[in-house]
């Protein structure tokens, strides 16, 4: 009754001349829809696949909130005349502020922690070799962590293709993101910088299985001349859960993986937003001899160190409902000892023996050629996030 009474005013409205006949004409629409179709049938439906929305709205909301630190940073500029993101106090605010909006974000979806924040230097260099989860959400977090708690900025590694989406170049700008190369990534170290790598980037984050957080690293070694070149420190790089809070799903993922790695196209679809527990590990920081290591050797180690963090903090095989369970329940230490599990680590191969490492824990490696085979075209690229 109520719509047809608000129907009827609308029609008794003295339109102008050149809205009447639309306005007619979508009171028809109207009338035709509150007559023909079941609004009952429609709010059943509407519930019945409520968590199948939230499921794919909730990527299209990270996106959103990605959006609005973009116009935040545009409308900022504007208004102050800034031309240069590093030259003036007021991007220094822009950036703070954004951090606190997704430390925010990450205390209140996923219990958000940083374990290990006293293994970041106060100065000097420091590259963070992470694995990849499906959306790099940890390291959105560390990022705002360290930008509050130790009034550092932590420069990335991204892929090429995020600067070929409009609009998300200033925010780049604003947060040290570049697509560098190994010699402009080992010029941002020798000037003091914190850097992350991904060394499996896009592949490692869409195509790894979150069964046994496999590493997808190929035969790459951008990230080991990095560190070679620039003779800095490597802090390895774990978060919990991170698989389980975005996921792709298993159908069509070889084929999604075909198109990736004929064309460079990120197209596999990701679902979730799942508040799973997300607890960032950062390792003791690994030292190398720089004047004898290996890129080979360099990256033998970092992978064995990385694998040996999943196999310590994370419960495999990975689960969601575990991960959103874990933000109330008391931390424990992880199982190793049981079959399936034990089965999932031989297949990621946490098996192996973690690096030694003396009393000052430091790696130091001698020139002992692995035999591994030397890549194509792959071989210098970095990865990212």
């Amino acid at each position: 009754m109520a719509i047809s009474e608000w129907i009827q005013a609308l029609q008794d409205v003295a339109w102008p001349g050149f809205l009447q006949p639309h306005v007619e004409v979508l009171l028809l629409w109207i009338t035709w829809a509150v007559d023909y179709i079941d609004l009952d049938y429609l709010e059943y439906l509407l519930w019945l696949l409520l968590p199948f929305f939230i499921l794919f709205i909730f990527p299209i909301f990270l996106v959103l909130f990605i959006y609005g630190c973009v116009i935040f940073v545009h409308i900022y500029g504007h208004r102050h005349q800034i031309r240069e993101a590093y030259h003036t106090s007021y991007w220094e605010g822009a950036r703070v502020a954004i951090a606190s909006f997704w430390d925010g974000v990450g205390n209140v979806w996923h219990g958000y922690e940083l374990k290990g924040i006293e293994n970041v230097p106060d100065e000097g260099s420091a590259l963070f070799i992470y694995y990849h989860g499906c959306l790099p959400l940890d390291v959105y977090y560390l990022i705002s962590k360290l930008v509050i708690h130790k009034n550092r900025s932590l420069h990335c590694v991204g892929d090429k293709f995020i600067f070929k989406i409009p609009g998300w170049r200033p925010l780049c700008k604003l947060f040290s993101i570049t697509a560098g190369t190994v010699e402009e990534c080992t010029e941002e170290l020798k000037e003091g910088n914190l850097l992350c790598i991904a060394p499996g980037g896009v592949r490692e984050a869409l195509f790894s299985d979150p069964n046994v957080y496999d590493i997808l690293w190929g035969k790459r070694l951008g990230f080991a001349k990095v560190i070679i070149g620039s003779k800095t420190p490597v802090i390895p790089m774990f978060t919990e859960n991170c698989r389980e809070s975005f996921r792709t799903p298993e159908w069509g993922r070889s084929f999604f993986r075909w198109i990736y790695e004929k064309t460079k196209i990120p197209l596999c679809p990701i679902y979730g937003g799942f508040p799973v527990k997300m607890i960032t590990h950062l390792g003791k920081p690994i030292y190398f001899d720089f004047d004898t290591v290996t890129p080979e050797e360099v990256r033998k180690t970092v992978k064995r160190e990385i694998r040996s963090m999943i196999k310590e903090h994370q419960r495999l095989p990975g689960s969601v409902w575990q991960g959103i369970a874990q933000r109330w329940s008391a931390p424990s230490k992880k199982k190793t000892d049981e079959p399936e599990q034990a089965e999932l680590l031989q297949r990621n191969g946490a098996g192996a023996t973690s690096p030694t490492s003396d009393s000052e824990e430091v790696v130091v490696l001698r020139r002992e050629r692995s035999g591994i085979d030397d890549d194509d075209a792959e071989v210098d690229e970095l990865g990212g996030i």
